[in-house]
């Protein structure tokens, strides 16, 4: 099945998500595009490597890495980076707070060749603070200060620039050196894209975030990470 005529590659960094991405990996088969997944296992420790091995959930999977040491999303992304074959790439968080059947609208403007690289945002046309599907307002406030933060240092015009929904044409993402090796994977690639003079395109998507009782592991000390890679990035 290939709805678009197009390959697309799913980058999964994972760490202790044995709850949710045998799951994931389902909602994701069930799509009618072509898809190569590629499942980075950040070291989890909770079973997420049993489940992954389990034949039902690794015979979903194109191509799995196993890192021996726990070294963050970022790093997971790198390591995908260089095994991608699909005409697309997406980034998608294994723990469900994000759905893949958005895919079909993200993927769209990239396949029609209008846009070269796709944000999928969680406000977009919506007041953000009424809001019940993020973890708390404080969260919103944040995120909202790092998205003007980043417009204004990268001459964009983001609603949602920390979103883990992000496209992009493949050719384009595989010559993108990465470094961060985090959570500030985020503010790197929007800033060397904006270096780019490239044009993000911005679509509502669906989101239902966790607690960090349910395991949401992004800190506020990342984003007072993150303000320091926008700026790392963007003037050294």
């Amino acid at each position: 099945m290939n709805k678009f005529k197009k390959k697309l590659s799913v980058i999964i960094p994972v760490y202790n998500e044995k709850n949710t991405i045998g799951k994931l990996l389902n909602k994701i088969r069930q799509l009618d595009i072509d898809i190569e997944i590629i499942v980075v296992n950040d070291a989890s420790t909770d079973g997420t490597k049993e489940v992954l091995e389990q034949k039902e959930f690794k015979d979903k999977i194109d191509k799995l890495v196993h890192h021996d040491l726990n070294k963050g999303k970022g790093a997971a992304i790198q390591s995908a980076q260089p095994l991608i074959t699909g005409d697309m790439v997406i980034i998608q968080d294994a723990d469900l707070e994000y759905d893949p059947n958005d895919y079909y609208t993200l993927v769209e403007p990239i396949v029609s060749g209008s846009f070269k690289v796709v944000y999928g945002s969680r406000v977009l046309g919506k007041n953000r603070y009424l809001l019940k599907n993020f973890s708390s307002l404080i969260r919103i406030f944040f995120n909202h200060l790092l998205s003007i933060i980043s417009n204004i240092l990268n001459n964009q015009n983001l609603t949602d620039a920390h979103t883990c929904y992000k496209v992009f044409d493949s050719d384009l993402f595989k010559n993108i050196n990465l470094k961060e090796k985090n959570f500030n994977f985020c503010p790197e690639i929007t800033t060397k894209i904006g270096l780019k003079k490239i044009k993000i395109k911005e679509l509502p998507i669906s989101y239902q975030g966790r607690s960090y009782k349910e395991g949401k592991k992004i800190q506020y000390i990342d984003g007072i990470k993150a303000i320091i890679t926008l700026f790392k990035y963007r003037f050294f």
